[in-house]
């Protein structure tokens, strides 16, 4: 155990490991996308992993997550396999939804990472509904949700945050505040500073969290999680990121300054988890080296398995329609 962080060596050293995943993963599925190999349009992640890593890594394995229309960083932080990411994004017959869901809708139940949605502000009474279930069937077990600044004012964030309010749900509402709603700044959509002081009015805590610091996510994760195990009720923390890319593929970004793009990217997390790294936890720069080129190659891996996977049969299209017989 570090001091610093009163973190083990090993889980530091793998949070980092899957923040390079999500990155090189993502940049990865940017090039696919100019050679047009993937189908339809992407919403990418880069600049905001330290929170799905924090998250996730605060989570046990019987736990679930609910994701937004930016799932890949969160799946990968969860540990779904990149080469079913891969596959589904590229509309595989392999693919973790079998080719079906694309991009915005991954699902991969074996790691708890449950159907991710593209509606925005949809999965937060989903999440709710998970934990009171938790709850109900006596299970030691907390629900997720992400969702990004844009959905705290939809009417899904207030009624799904007041009923696990008033029910003591054992659920995470976190807002990934990325300081963007599509094109429009967060300023020009609330007159309040903090996303996370809406929780008062719900009587729960409400965190604000710096999502460019992985360490810091995962410790507030952490105490949200046990507060949820503990009976105590739902937590929002509100995680201040940002991302890189546009909001989507289609998305040139040209809303915001390239002065202001700058000032995040120098706040990077990636970086600042590898300083820590080989300053603090006595790594050395070949063991860090060696972790990059293993995502790399994880990566590479994945899209060449992807590329090499059939389409999915016309038949399945009439499959997983309506329930079928066990």
């Amino acid at each position: 155990m570090k001091e610093l962080t009163g973190l083990p060596v090993d889980t530091a050293r793998e949070m980092y490991r899957r923040m390079v995943l999500i990155r090189s993963f993502e940049d990865h599925l940017y090039a696919l996308f100019l050679q047009g190999a993937v189908p339809g349009t992407l919403h990418q992640y880069q600049g905001q992993e330290a929170v799905a890593v924090g998250v996730c890594t605060a989570l046990r394995p019987d736990d679930v997550i609910f994701s937004t229309h930016r799932p890949v960083g969160h799946f990968l932080a969860r540990g779904s396999a990149a080469r079913g990411i891969a596959a589904e994004i590229m509309g595989k017959s392999t693919g973790c939804s079998g080719g079906k869901g694309g991009q915005m809708h991954l699902t991969d139940v074996s790691i708890g990472a449950l159907p991710s949605n593209a509606i925005v502000g949809a999965n937060i009474p989903i999440a709710t509904g998970a934990a009171l279930g938790f709850q109900l069937r006596g299970q030691d077990r907390v629900a997720v949700s992400f969702f990004g600044d844009g959905a705290s004012n939809t009417g899904a964030f207030h009624e799904g945050i007041n009923l696990a309010a008033v029910k003591d749900a054992p659920v995470i509402f976190v807002c990934e505040n990325n300081q963007y709603g599509a094109s429009t700044a967060i300023s020009s959509m609330m007159r309040i500073a903090d996303i996370a002081d809406r929780a008062a009015a719900y009587g729960i805590p409400g965190c604000v969290v710096d999502g460019m610091d992985v360490l810091a996510v995962y410790q507030a994760a952490l105490e949200a999680v046990e507060r949820a195990r503990q009976g105590n009720g739902p937590t929002l923390l509100e995680c201040k990121t940002y991302r890189y890319a546009g909001h989507s593929r289609g998305d040139p970004g040209g809303y915001r300054s390239s002065e202001e793009v700058q000032l995040w990217r120098e706040r990077d997390p990636i970086p600042h988890m590898r300083t820590l790294l080989t300053k603090e936890f006595g790594l050395s720069e070949a063991e860090v080296k060696s972790i990059e080129h293993a995502c790399q190659s994880e990566v590479e891996e994945a899209v060449e398995f992807a590329s090499k996977s059939p389409e999915p049969e016309k038949e399945e299209a009439y499959r997983h329609v309506f329930a079928e017989d066990q």
